[in-house]
């Protein structure tokens, strides 16, 4: 058998080396990255300009230990697909970036993941946490309750929260989204909607669309749920779901734009216009809304704007500011496109 050679492993660089490039000692490169204000400016210059020219990596967790602040924030959500979610990932980093701080996405789809994510986390000594909801089992709240560090919950009002809120009433929002649908005189409303289990927000949507059909005296039964992983497809499923309870359906309100997509993709496929034949509401306003034709009236939900207030209380937080307001409403928009005019 003949062997490969092995690749010589190539030196690492540590503080002598760059103490010695700079002209200085190893305590002044330490202090440097510890404590810079402690450092004359232009000396301080140098040793990062040789720093980086040796590609020196400073030990951050030594660094972290002696100051006590890892300067990382961590954020959880269940997915990155929702544009509203990678809103609120990109306003978290663009605030934190203003402050120095560095933002670690983890993508958890479980509660019962949740907890080993949050876990590790904390093991990691992260600043702050930022959380999608309020749904967290027992086990998961006491860890979150225990580990002296700000946590932010998005994307609700309703709470109970373990610290701090940042969102929306979602119920509201469902609410005055229906009010749409039964403004125009139709009076056969459906919901397309996923599966409400231990998902409060999804639940509070449900709520809003059955309140608002229920001050108008109208039936409620109409309702269709699929799975949350079911995409555009989810939409076509949904709509035959209650085109089967009621094939004279006048309109659905749909639990994000990606179902709302595909009941009106379902449409075409039927060669049935919307709105005249259905009416269409969804929830989101993401990107697909506005090129859809005739285009899709929707939920605008702010998730940049959750993100920016989310880091600045955390900001707050950690440079022991007192707090003012432990809960944020965000606000929400409805945008009306040409799917219900």
């Amino acid at each position: 058998m003949i062997k490969k050679p092995t690749r010589a492993k190539a030196p690492t660089i540590g503080i002598r080396d760059v103490a010695r490039e700079a002209g200085v000692s190893p305590m002044t490169v330490s202090n440097t990255f510890k404590y810079p204000e402690k450092v004359i400016a232009t000396t301080r210059q140098r040793v990062l300009e040789v720093a980086q020219a040796l590609n020196y990596v400073p030990n951050l967790l030594a660094v972290n230990l002696s100051s006590g602040r890892t300067k990382i924030i961590a954020a959880i959500t269940p997915s990155i697909r929702n544009s509203n979610f990678a809103g609120m990932i990109m306003g978290l980093e663009h605030e934190l970036e203003k402050h120095g701080y560095h933002l670690i996405v983890t993508v958890v789809e479980s509660v019962a993941r949740e907890y080993e994510a949050v876990r590790a986390l904390i093991g990691r000594r992260v600043d702050g946490i930022v959380l999608t909801g309020v749904d967290r089992d027992q086990q998961t709240r006491e860890l979150l309750q225990q580990c002296d560090i700000p946590i932010v919950e998005t994307w609700n009002l309703s709470g109970p929260f373990i610290d701090i809120g940042v969102g929306f009433s979602t119920q509201d929002a469902a609410r005055e989204a229906t009010q749409i649908l039964v403004d125009k005189g139709l009076t056969r409303i459906g919901v397309a909607g996923y599966e409400t289990q231990g998902e409060k927000r999804f639940q509070e949507r449900l709520d809003g669309f059955l309140q608002a059909l229920s001050n108008a005296g109208l039936r409620t039964d109409l309702v269709a749920t699929v799975p949350g992983w079911s995409g555009f497809g989810g939409g076509k499923l949904a709509l035959e779901k209650l085109l089967e309870i009621e094939p004279q359906l006048e309109g659905v309100f749909c639990f994000t734009d990606v179902l709302a997509a595909g009941v009106m993709f379902e449409c075409m496929r039927r060669g049935w216009n919307v709105p005249e034949r259905l009416s269409v509401v969804g929830y989101g306003d993401y990107e697909i809304a506005a090129e859809l034709s005739p285009g899709l009236t929707t939920v605008h939900t702010p998730g940049d704007l959750i993100g920016q207030q989310a880091a600045q209380l955390i900001m707050a937080r950690c440079n022991g500011a007192s707090e003012e307001r432990k809960v944020i409403d965000v606000g929400y928009d409805i945008v009306v496109r040409g799917s219900t005019l």
